[in-house]
């Protein structure tokens, strides 16, 4: 219980610590998006409509502690502004239409990554030195080594302008409408094969290269020798005693990538255009959309903060020492 709580305690100060240099940051900077958008109808605005714009964004002459508790109230609530890119459009529902896009990519591709990467690493790392694993370390880390926009690049230029085999754009068809459809559905699914090679080619080699080394040091630690000796079973031994503690590394890998899942792999969505969040980030940032760069931000990093939570709680049921460390403080 003491592990929780101080599991716990940390997340909120650490969540209070994001929230508020979410709120510092765009107000360090010089001139705000009202004043951008005033610059940009070049003269054609009323000085009024721009104090307008400014209490709109959120931008006051009151006192900065007055203005931090309406932002605070104004998270809870969902008022989190409107953007500037799709004015008069509130960010929340920018954020509500390209999230589960990226979710639903770069999620499926991460998973797809952690689970076969892992996997393959135990048993390439049991069959030491076979064709497996002569073979898939060194191909996988090639694919790695490309950088993702080339990997997307590449595959759109063969398999989709070449070969046309697959779209080179969007999320799904320009003739389909959105909805729980299967012809909208198996569209989705046909839009995201490439985006989704790619995220998965960039990723696998280092989960599975990981395990791999992970179960190789682990395998040579004295009580997997003296369980074989016993006459553990080869399963047994490879997975109760070698694997579970050789993944510990794998699991803090992957609260990572869950963050990196909402924040999305920008440059390819940006190469397919696809509808995701990490498109929308791109988009904001060109266009000095400060409040939806804010509110992407901030999403990142509660995401950040509540796997690493989820995970230091699973630490607890993986390896029973990080419980009695964490009692004893």
């Amino acid at each position: 219980m003491r592990y929780f709580l101080n599991r716990l305690i940390f997340f909120i100060i650490s969540l209070w610590a994001a929230v508020t240099i979410n709120f510092a940051l765009p107000r360090m900077m010089p001139g705000n998006p009202a004043l951008a958008m005033f610059a940009k109808f070049q003269g054609q605005m009323q000085p009024q409509a721009l104090k307008a714009l400014e209490l709109q964004f959120g931008f006051s002459d009151k006192p900065l502690y007055q203005q931090y508790f309406t932002y605070l109230k104004g998270l809870v609530t969902g008022h989190w502004g409107l953007s500037f890119t799709y004015y008069p459009t509130p960010v929340t529902t920018v954020i509500h239409n390209s999230l589960p896009w990226t979710i639903g990519l770069v999620g499926i591709a991460t998973l797809l990554s952690v689970f076969l990467g892992t996997a393959l690493g135990i048993f390439i790392s049991w069959r030491r030195g076979g064709i497996l694993d002569s073979i898939l370390p060194p191909v996988t880390v090639f694919f790695q080594a490309v950088p993702y926009f080339w990997m997307a690049l590449l595959l759109l230029f063969v398999f989709g302008f070449k070969l046309s085999w697959f779209p080179m754009a969007h999320g799904y068809g320009r003739m389909v409408t959105p909805g729980w459809s299967g012809t909208f559905l198996s569209s989705m699914l046909y839009h995201g094969i490439l985006p989704g090679i790619t995220i998965f080619l960039g990723s696998f080699s280092g989960w599975m290269i990981g395990m791999r080394n992970n179960m190789i040091y682990t395998l040579g630690e004295d009580y997997i020798v003296f369980a074989e000796a016993k006459g553990v079973s080869q399963a047994r031994l490879m997975f109760h005693y070698a694997a579970r503690n050789a993944i510990l590394p794998q699991v803090t890998s992957f609260a990572i990538a869950i963050g990196n899942v909402v924040s999305g792999s920008i440059l390819t969505e940006v190469v397919f255009s696809y509808p995701g969040i990490g498109n929308q980030l791109n988009t904001a940032v060109l266009n000095e959309d400060y409040p939806l760069i804010q509110s992407a931000f901030l999403i990142i990093a509660v995401t950040v903060l509540l796997a690493n939570l989820l995970v230091d709680l699973l630490y607890t049921r993986l390896d029973p020492r990080v419980r009695t460390e964490g009692a004893t403080v």
